[in-house]
């Protein structure tokens, strides 16, 4: 059975940077495409950011473009995410998740083992 836990949130100023690790286990980590999402209250589950099987192709939603860096280390099975120039509405719980498969989907149906969550908190 697979398992994933995600490390690194807190509370961090606005503006500031912090380091989200994944550890994963019980399951082949480098055949799986790699994803971030989170939740914020109030709102539906999103997809942060994705990373292919070998880490050379990523994706990322709109409002973290170029603030927000996934990569993965497939020889410690570790999934990051480096979150830079924190905004308040980037104030949420950051889940990882493994896919079914090799394919990055858009969809959480479509990942099978997640993560509890860590929460990151931008601070004024």
């Amino acid at each position: 059975q697979g398992r994933l836990v995600e490390s690194g949130g807190g509370t961090v100023q606005t503006g500031g940077s912090l380091r989200l690790s994944c550890e994963a286990s019980g399951f082949p980590f480098g055949g799986h495409c790699m994803a971030w999402f989170r939740s914020s209250q109030g709102l539906e589950r999103e997809r942060v950011a994705t990373i292919s099987t070998g880490g050379l192709s990523a994706w990322y939603a709109d409002p973290v473009k170029g603030r927000f860096t996934i990569s993965r280390d497939n020889t410690k099975a570790t999934l990051y995410l480096q979150i830079d120039s924190l905004r308040p509405e980037d104030t949420g719980m950051y889940y990882c998740a493994s896919s079914r498969n090799t394919i990055c989907s858009r969809r959480a149906s479509e990942y099978s083992y997640w993560g509890q969550g860590t929460q990151v908190t931008a601070s004024s």
